[in-house]
């Protein structure tokens, strides 16, 4: 587990993602999950207030089990590629709400899908030391072939011919969602429980729940 001051300022965040992104493990290194979660981050009273979520499903059958929200003050500027900055203070003070520690992390924001290679689910899979997946509903990095419309259609994302992160279908005909490595987990692990997570909707039940927590 590793823990860091938080910065004030973009190039002292930067210096940080730069220096964990190498703790960040690229395989499988997890049980068999029986507690997933969610994390997402709403802001209140003009931007001020950070109130973050997290939802703890069972696992497989996706029923709630327990959340946990937070609010802190907002202490850092909102900055593209910088997000975890300004929202893992408070979800970590979720997590540690929490009467048990969650097995998966599904976090609504990219993995290494991330100009450093270290976006929110990184940066929350390396503090928490958690395993974490990134999941994310728009494309920050990459590019990929054409998707086939079907469920459970996947492509690989690419930067410089270098595999970051998946382009993955979770409905038939809806748009994509883009699964990343956060932490302790192999890319088509990733890709196999965002699918097992996810029902009849676009989105995993895990940010489902945590959405609409974090909203109020």
């Amino acid at each position: 587990m590793h823990t860091h001051r938080w910065p004030k300022t973009v190039a002292a965040a930067r210096s940080i993602q730069e220096s964990l992104r190498h703790e960040v493990i690229k395989r499988d290194e997890l049980a068999k999950p029986q507690r997933v979660a969610g994390v997402d981050v709403g802001f209140e009273q003009g931007g001020t207030v950070t109130r973050a979520a997290v939802a703890v499903l069972d696992f497989p059958g996706l029923t709630l089990r327990e959340h946990a929200i937070v609010r802190r003050k907002t202490r850092f500027p909102y900055v593209p590629g910088y997000l975890s900055f300004r929202e893992a203070p408070a979800i970590l003070a979720a997590l540690k709400k929490l009467r048990e520690k969650p097995d998966l992390i599904l976090c609504d924001g990219q993995g290494l899908a991330h100009p450093r290679s270290f976006g929110l689910a990184c940066h929350l899979g390396v503090l928490a030391d958690i395993p974490s997946i990134g999941v994310a509903k728009s494309r920050l990095i990459g590019d990929h072939d054409r998707l086939p419309e079907r469920k459970g259609a996947w492509a690989p994302l690419l930067v410089d011919g270098e595999r970051v992160g998946a382009v993955l279908r979770t409905r038939t005909g809806v748009r994509p969602l883009y699964i990343s490595v956060g932490h302790r987990i192999s890319l088509r692990t990733a890709i196999k429980y965002v699918l097992l997570c996810t029902t009849k909707y676009r989105l995993p039940e895990t940010t489902r729940h945590a959405h609409r927590l974090a909203s109020g």
